[in-house]
């Protein structure tokens, strides 16, 4: 994905949402956001990993495995987006 659609794609997301995008030192912090999904997408894969290790039965384990692969699917994803969003320098703010 070129770097102007995926500032493109978070303007509209800042569009749907009826609000404007943040400039620099104006709102959240966007590092700190990813920072804290990515956290939360990591407490989740460490619970579904532990509920596939301790899993007695086939069909839960499933799930749980289920869970673990969508969990690493979407911090891949995460990673992506930040990647991609041009983000203010911290010396910016």
């Amino acid at each position: 994905m070129a770097a102007g659609t995926a500032q493109s794609g978070v303007n509209g997301l800042f569009a749907q949402s009826g609000s404007r995008q943040p400039a620099a030192g104006d709102g959240p912090d966007l590092r700190a956001l990813f920072h804290r999904l990515n956290n939360q997408l990591g407490i989740i894969l460490a619970h579904a990993e532990l509920l596939e290790a301790k899993s007695a039965d086939a069909p839960n384990q499933a799930r749980a495995s289920q869970i673990v692969t969508s969990a690493l699917d979407a911090m891949g994803t995460i990673r992506d987006v930040r990647d991609q969003v041009v983000l203010p320098s911290p010396d910016a703010q």
